[in-house]
């Protein structure tokens, strides 16, 4: 009896601090880039600071953010793209972290491939996307920089997927397509070619964002509890390979060899970082391309402070660790 009370005792403190159960509804995307959110759940780290997570899969970043903004979710994690649009026509939401950031790739056939070399050679084209993806504004900033008006020269048609994006491109409904990682592999395997990757279209750019409502930041420890947990499953993830790589499988269902080269091969950033900067630009991109008409600065939007917080917490209780002093100088970059 008493070694199985010791057991108990130090499974708790093992857990960290007992804070009470808070159930979170998430909202995430079938995609590698939100591997933190597999590893978090799998690894117990959501439980170890105090949350009951639910994750909840969208097909689409379009589907995810009408849910949050319907209060059937209480964070999500979808394309810059989404929050700030909803944002730009009066929504009141909050980013308050990161999830990954560039990754998305713009694809043709080898037929295409021959003439379409870069974004001007997309002039008189047809091109999917999907909606309201990072991916969607990146494609039209990038036109935009090249002199071509994404509402004149180009038909861009809005489509539910990038299995659907990968569909119309290898049928010649469209001309190129929008897509992002592990998707691009697939592409590949298919025989499309990747004209463009975004890293150099927008380099640094933000992708998807942690967001909520605003009036969830009154519940201010629980989202410093689980920007934690991401946290420590971003380093986790550094770490260890094969357990992140098993947390991926599980929730997407791929191929462990495409989940290893989608996710470590050098194409997807991993930061939590609400990257303030970032955000900043990006809105700014999306304002000269006139895909928003919104003349308002994004930097009240974004709250950095709960980030700061969780990440000041970790370094505080590991001083040791340089992990977290590499990622507080690169929130000073970042944020301030």
């Amino acid at each position: 009896m008493r070694s199985r009370l010791l057991a108990t005792l130090l499974a708790v403190i093992a857990a960290g601090p007992a804070l009470g159960s808070d159930k979170l509804r998430i909202g995430y995307l079938p995609v590698t880039g939100h591997a933190k959110f597999f590893v978090a759940q799998e690894q117990g780290l959501f439980a170890q600071e105090g949350l009951e997570v639910e994750l909840v899969q969208f097909v689409n970043s379009a589907d995810g953010i009408n849910a949050l903004n319907a209060g059937k979710l209480d964070l999500g994690a979808f394309g810059t793209t989404a929050p700030l649009v909803h944002i730009s026509k009066g929504t009141d939401l909050r980013i308050i972290g990161g999830v990954m950031g560039e990754d998305v790739s713009i694809i043709t056939t080898v037929a295409n491939g021959a003439s379409i070399k870069r974004i001007a050679d997309l002039k008189g084209k047809k091109i999917a996307t999907v909606r309201l993806a990072t991916g969607d504004a990146v494609l039209r900033g990038a036109l935009h920089d090249a002199g071509l008006d994404w509402r004149k020269d180009v038909s861009i048609f809005e489509l539910k997927s990038p299995p659907a994006v990968i569909e119309a491109v290898k049928t010649a409904q469209v001309d190129a397509g929008v897509i992002w990682g592990p998707h691009d592999l697939r592409a590949a395997d298919e025989g499309l070619v990747i004209v463009a990757r975004s890293k150099a279209l927008q380099p640094g750019h933000p992708c998807c964002r942690l967001t909520v409502r605003a009036e969830e930041l009154k519940q201010r420890d629980r989202w410093v509890h689980f920007i934690r947990a991401l946290l420590r499953a971003e380093k986790f993830a550094r770490d260890d390979h094969p357990r992140t790589v098993d947390a991926i499988v599980k929730y997407l269902k791929l191929d462990r060899t495409v989940v290893e080269k989608a996710f470590y091969g050098g194409n997807l950033e991993q930061g939590t970082d609400p990257n303030l900067h970032g955000v900043e630009k990006f809105w700014k991109v999306m304002q000269e391309s006139e895909f928003v008409t919104s003349k308002e600065p994004i930097r009240a939007h974004v709250e950095v402070s709960l980030y700061k917080d969780a990440l000041d917490g970790l370094a505080h209780e590991q001083p040791a660790e340089t992990y977290w002093a590499d990622l507080e100088a690169r929130y000073t970059a970042r944020n301030l």
